[in-house]
């Protein structure tokens, strides 16, 4: 890279640890970052009120990428653009979901809908997103606002076959791809965290070539391939690992992002 004018990185399996904590090493290196000049930011799969704690705890002042690159936001969580799911590929979605028998959650850029407070990861999403889940006993009456639907399981094979036959049955209407293990996320159509990387690159007047990415899953791999140069944390996916230019030997909960930060991106600025 000739330049590094913008660093965005990724956040659960990423810059979070498994347990969703910020690490004092991993603030510092942001904060490394900021001293070096290399304006940061996120991209998630999370909704916009699940970016609030970054946005306080690391003073971010770019726009952030929420749902996948469904909704780019300000620092203050207004919405910048969005994108819905249409409406006939939500309803199909949620029939495939079902048929496999696994949780499902509805998100726009305000709420989070489920039927079953108590199903899997439920607990762990309330301590992600810093919100409390709305109780719907049908799913009728939200399609027209969605941002992403969620399929969850602690089968990870099963939702493995699930995203298969997500993106089979919904082709071009809607994207899909896991975000976690456990985690399927279903998505507007034409969107993806590459999607927030050209936004950020056309807002910040800045070349995608000058961006570096940071990431862990399958959902990461879009911005990889537009970004010039892209950094695949220790615990991220084959197909992460595959994509990116280079992989972390440390893990997420091992302080990865500090050795991205550290081993990759600060040496490339000393050698300008």
């Amino acid at each position: 890279m000739s330049r590094i004018s913008l660093v965005l990185s990724d956040v659960d399996g990423t810059l979070v640890t498994t347990e969703k904590q910020l690490t004092e090493t991993t603030v510092r290196a942001v904060r490394s970052l900021a001293e070096h000049g290399i304006p940061f930011t996120v991209t998630s799969s999370r909704p916009p009120f699940g970016l609030r704690m970054l946005v306080e705890r690391l003073l971010l002042q770019l726009p952030l990428g929420a749902f996948n690159g469904g909704c780019l936001v300000a620092p203050d969580l207004s919405i910048i653009s969005r994108h819905r799911i249409p409406v006939a590929a939500a309803a199909h979605g949620i029939e495939i979901l079902q048929s496999f028998g696994v949780g499902i959650w509805l998100f726009s850029p305000q709420r989070w809908w489920l039927s079953d407070p108590n199903g899997d990861y439920v607990e762990r999403e309330r301590r992600t997103v810093g919100a409390e889940p709305t109780f719907a006993a049908n799913y009728e009456s939200h399609l027209a606002d969605l941002c992403k639907i969620v399929g969850v399981s602690r089968d990870f094979d099963r939702l493995a076959q699930c995203e298969t036959a997500v993106k089979k049955a919904l082709g071009a209407s809607a994207s899909a791809a896991r975000s976690q293990r456990y985690y399927l996320d279903i998505t507007p159509p034409g969107v993806d965290k590459g999607t927030v990387l050209d936004a950020l690159a056309e807002r910040l007047g800045i070349p995608a070539a000058e961006i570096v990415t940071i990431g862990d899953m399958d959902n990461d791999v879009s911005m990889f391939r537009k970004s010039g140069f892209s950094i695949a944390v220790g615990n991220g996916s084959d197909a992460a690992k595959a994509a990116a230019s280079v992989v972390c030997s440390k893990s997420n909960d091992s302080d990865a992002f500090a050795e991205a930060v550290e081993r990759f991106i600060l040496p490339r600025i000393a050698q300008k």
